[in-house]
């Protein structure tokens, strides 16, 4: 007969993550009545675990009492290395991509089933679409998604932004495994000086030199991975 594994919990982790991921999706800050109250427990329980993540960067108590979240978490996830060595092979060649289409870009790794954009360059143009680093999208219904759990290229209307034309190309290590995906979300308007056809050429070029960056950067020692 088979015995269940234990199941350990920590409540002071428990609540720390509660009120990070809580406010993680909170559109203003949120006061420790509101926080305690989404969370489903007391003041009491949470004042220590508030005070706590405050001293440590991962909350800002801002001058009406409310809280947001930190820098903290950002900086964290900016010097975990797999990410790291990905954003310092991709972001030279995105920004060169931006120039030349005239159109923002942005590099998006798996995270479970759902796409996390882990680099954005802007348009230079006076016109663009922009994606917030950190955004999470769902992997089964986004051309971003598809192109992450296998598909090469797709090149399809955005499913939530109307008038947007999503340009999806993977990023492969040497061993052909898609490690990312690049996309530029196309904006068809008067702002837009490079043909759709030529902005789909120019993301197949920057794929295949941010492989080359990688492949290099993996033959000096420094693996890249996103899991």
């Amino acid at each position: 007969m088979s015995v269940p594994a234990p199941e350990y919990s920590v409540p002071a982790v428990d609540k720390a993550l509660d009120i990070l991921e809580l406010l993680a999706e909170a559109p203003e800050p949120l006061s420790q009545t509101a926080i305690a109250e989404a969370t489903g427990r007391s003041v009491g329980q949470l004042f220590r675990v508030l005070v706590t993540l405050e001293r440590r960067g991962f909350l800002v108590r801002e001058r009406g009492g409310g809280y947001l979240l930190g820098t903290r978490l950002f900086d964290l996830a900016h010097r975990h290395e797999p990410l790291r060595g990905l954003r310092a092979a991709a972001l030279p060649i995105m920004h060169d991509l931006a120039d030349e289409v005239r159109q923002s870009c942005n590099l998006a790794v798996l995270d479970g089933d759902r796409v996390r954009v882990v680099a954005q360059v802007e348009s230079p143009a006076d016109f663009g679409y922009r994606v917030r680093v950190g955004a999470l999208f769902d992997a089964a219904t986004t051309a971003t998604g598809a192109v992450l759990r296998g598909a090469a290229e797709v090149v399809r209307a955005d499913a939530l932004q109307p008038g947007i034309t999503d340009v999806v190309v993977a990023v492969r290590a040497p061993d052909g495994s898609t490690v990312a995906a690049l996309t530029v979300p196309y904006v068809s308007t008067s702002f837009s000086t490079v043909a759709h056809e030529a902005v789909v050429a120019r993301a197949r070029a920057a794929v295949a030199a941010i492989g080359q960056r990688l492949g290099e950067s993996m033959s000096d020692g420094a693996g890249v991975t996103t899991r």
